[in-house]
């Protein structure tokens, strides 16, 4: 989805160099020079785009429900572990840059959802997605948001990254995580409390084409996905009038549950031992949290997660 607006944002750029309105193009470029660090220092929301009514219907659609499992204190800064990555990452999508029921369940906390850099690239389409409250997920922009000194700010990273969509098959419980110890550093270094957050139904909104590890298609996606910084999944759906095939997601409803926060003391230099107990404690709540939960929302009971 997110590929398909960047391109006709990319396509519109081009028409405004070759056509007759060169000189729009020339600004806006200008424009880009001057504005280029604004996704590494917070972004530039808009509540206009995020109550837009489409997004509504797009919550509603599927539909996304956010549930609160712990009171948040809006004294503190807080890093949310997103899981998992799905295709469509609609859970975060839907619950952190639109104007859901999360000012009403936590009070005094303004997420903000970190996605690639490259996407802040694109003509025009950078303005859209920093309307809607996503920034860059560079280390320079995580630490902007979670140095807040009066806190109430929640960064949203969605820990398994690109490489975590290619195991969104429905009913896949494989998060990439093991290796991915990035986030823990910057909690530990702003003194942000981690809360994991677990996005049921995020992998069965599309049936994605077999790649298992080893196969020749998983070796071209994960070459492709070290070269652009993205991965592309091959999958389908749903279509407007029949339900065989297509690229609309399938409506299965999502239920993202918000855990508990782990209190995190700051800690300007962390060593790799205080970095790795950290992860591990973060492992084991993420892993409570899915099991409290997974029988409210179909998982069956002998189904774990699996961390890789």
């Amino acid at each position: 989805f997110l590929c398909l607006v960047a391109q006709f944002c990319c396509g519109f750029f081009v028409i405004l160099i070759l056509g007759n309105f060169w000189f729009l193009a020339v600004l806006y470029l200008l424009w880009l020079y001057l504005d280029w660090q604004t996704p590494c220092t917070g972004g530039r929301r808009s509540q206009w785009v995020r109550n837009w009514t489409v997004w509504k219907y797009f919550r509603e659609y599927f539909p996304i429900h956010l549930i609160k499992t712990s009171d948040l204190s809006p004294n503190h800064n807080y890093l949310f572990g997103f899981h998992p990555h799905g295709v469509l990452v609609a859970g975060a999508f839907g619950n952190f840059c639109t104007s859901s029921s999360f000012k009403n369940l936590f009070p005094g906390l303004t997420p903000y959802l970190h996605i690639m850099p490259i996407w802040f690239s694109c003509p025009f389409f950078r303005e859209y997605i920093m309307s809607a409250g996503m920034v860059s997920a560079s280390k320079e922009s995580v630490s902007y948001v979670l140095d807040n000194k009066g806190g109430g700010h929640a960064s949203v990273i969605v820990i398994g990254g690109a490489e975590e969509s290619l195991n969104a098959h429905p009913g896949s419980l494989t998060l990439n995580i093991l290796k991915r110890k990035g986030f823990i550093k910057m909690a530990l270094k702003h003194g942000a409390h981690l809360v994991p957050v677990f996005s049921f139904g995020e992998n069965e909104l599309f049936k994605q084409v077999a790649n298992p590890k080893g196969s020749w298609l998983r070796n071209v996606q994960e070459k492709l996905q070290k070269i652009m910084g993205f991965a592309l999944p091959l999958f389908h759906a749903r279509g407007v009038f029949q339900y065989s095939f297509g690229l609309i997601p399938y409506r299965q409803p999502i239920h993202t549950v918000v855990g508990s926060p782990i209190p995190v003391k700051q800690n300007l230099n962390p060593t790799t031992e205080e970095i790795e107990q950290l992860h591990a404690l973060y492992l084991q709540k993420l892993r409570m949290l899915f099991e409290e939960h997974k029988r409210n929302y179909g998982i069956p009971e002998h189904k774990s997660l699996i961390f890789e």
